[in-house]
């Protein structure tokens, strides 16, 4: 199996590690390496890995880098009709795809880990099938791919790393889960405003209408955990999206947040008290706020319908 690595040169958490990875790359001059600098060279390089018939790319960079490749993979047809097994290394500054998957902390043990595999014929130890989110949005019905969404809250706490942590530093996990845990404890003081203003949102899951029409912070992911580990889905039935939303007003946050946030609820949680989690095989979100993808940030925009499906599955290699 030939293996292919997607660097985003701009997306590492500093420039020694990505001087490592490619210093160690040296000595397997049999894996096509190929470097970006920007999102808009992401296509090209791609298809640079696809002519040389790439069976598994790893890609060293975050989550963002991981919704670029996913989106010329599975939108655009960048290696045609298939799809390679991917590999994301814990290159970037938010890596929650990655460290679901269990790849290793330092991203040259990760690559050396899939050469390994590969070479002894063990890379199917490594392997796993996940489903991905489509998100289409805008006028035009533009679609992009990642493990995660999120509005409210968690948009709002993006926005707020990328603004006020350097960059490299505090954007990734250390700076979310921060930034999150304070607006969950603010929220549960009762204060509403400012970052914390409500979002309104008209969801649809499976057709069906959600319980709430404003969210505090309402997610959907297929992803087994988020950052920091935490695995805010308790909901049942069919379908790939896990969703969970904290509505406006939710009766005792402060009890319900750490249990809730371990997918372990009180009892008492559920949509009487202002809390919903649900698995269906597609959310219609009708709103005017902004949204993330995978840390991507999408600005807001007036009547706006954002739909997900997870019909795409695709396979995975532990780094």
């Amino acid at each position: 199996m030939k293996i292919g690595l997607l660097s985003n040169l701009r997306a590492g958490r500093n420039a020694q590690r990505t001087a490592r990875l490619l210093d160690f790359l040296k000595g397997f001059p049999e894996v096509a390496s190929v470097e970006t600098t920007a999102a808009a060279a992401v296509p090209e390089a791609l298809g640079e890995l696809a002519r040389q018939d790439i069976e598994i790319l790893v890609v060293n960079g975050g989550d963002g880098t991981l919704t670029h490749t996913l989106t010329e993979i599975l939108g655009n047809r960048a290696f045609g009709d298939r799809v390679p097994t991917i590999a994301p290394l814990r290159g970037g500054r938010t890596n929650m795809s990655a460290c679901d998957l269990r790849a290793h902390k330092d991203p040259v043990r990760g690559l050396g880990e899939i050469i390994r595999a590969v070479k002894t014929g063990r890379i199917e130890e490594r392997l796993s099938t996940r489903r991905v989110l489509r998100v289409e949005h805008g006028p035009l019905g533009q679609a992009d791919y990642g493990m995660f969404f999120g509005v409210g809250m968690i948009y709002r706490a993006v926005c707020l790393a990328h603004k006020h942590f350097p960059a490299r530093r505090g954007q990734g996990v250390t700076g979310s889960t921060a930034l999150t845990a304070g607006l969950l404890f603010r929220a549960a003081l009762g204060n509403h405003g400012g970052v914390l203003t409500p979002d309104k949102v008209d969801l649809l899951l499976d057709g069906k209408p959600a319980p709430h029409a404003e969210y505090t912070l309402l997610i959907a992911s297929t992803l087994d955990r988020l950052f920091a580990g935490m695995n805010p889905f308790w909901g049942e039935g069919p379908g790939g999206i896990r969703t969970t939303g904290i509505a406006t007003g939710a009766r005792r946050l402060a009890l319900a947040a750490p249990r809730g946030l371990r997918g372990r609820p009180a009892s008492w949680v559920g949509p009487e008290t202002g809390y919903m989690s649900q698995n269906a095989p597609r959310a219609d979100f009708h709103m005017d706020c902004g949204f993330t993808i995978d840390g991507e940030l999408f600005d807001p925009q007036p009547e706006q319908i954002v739909s997900l499906t997870a019909h795409d599955r695709v396979r995975f290699a532990r780094a």
